[in-house]
């Protein structure tokens, strides 16, 4: 087996440490590849002709970037309405959630 190299890769402004492989591995050795990525929980960057085309990551660690990522924005969007004034009192916020959780339960029968 081949041992691939690690190297530090700069994208977007961020460093990120990946594994790098070319796109025939992709069809060529897949099952290790996704092992290698549901393993290490890195991703792994696929190439094509010498450059970054494509980023695999295991499905669980996708799950918890997505999750991440939304609790993220939700967390942004708060402190701007804090900073904005767009606040409420706690038994209002409470009770306007109760009236959304009751509606939607209430939908789904």
């Amino acid at each position: 087996m081949i041992q691939y190299e690690y190297v530090n890769k700069i994208e977007s402004g961020d460093i990120m440490e990946s594994n790098i492989r070319p796109s025939a591995d992709l069809r060529n050795k897949y099952n290790e590849i996704s092992k290698q990525c549901r393993e290490t929980r890195e991703a792994v960057i696929i190439t094509v002709n010498g450059r970054g085309d494509t980023a695999v990551l295991g499905l669980q660690d996708y799950k918890q970037m997505k999750a991440e990522l939304e609790l993220l924005r939700t967390l942004a969007e708060a402190e701007d309405d804090i900073q904005n004034g767009r606040v409420g009192s706690m038994k209002e916020s409470l009770d306007i959630l109760r009236e959304s959780l009751i509606n939607r339960k209430n939908e789904n029968v």
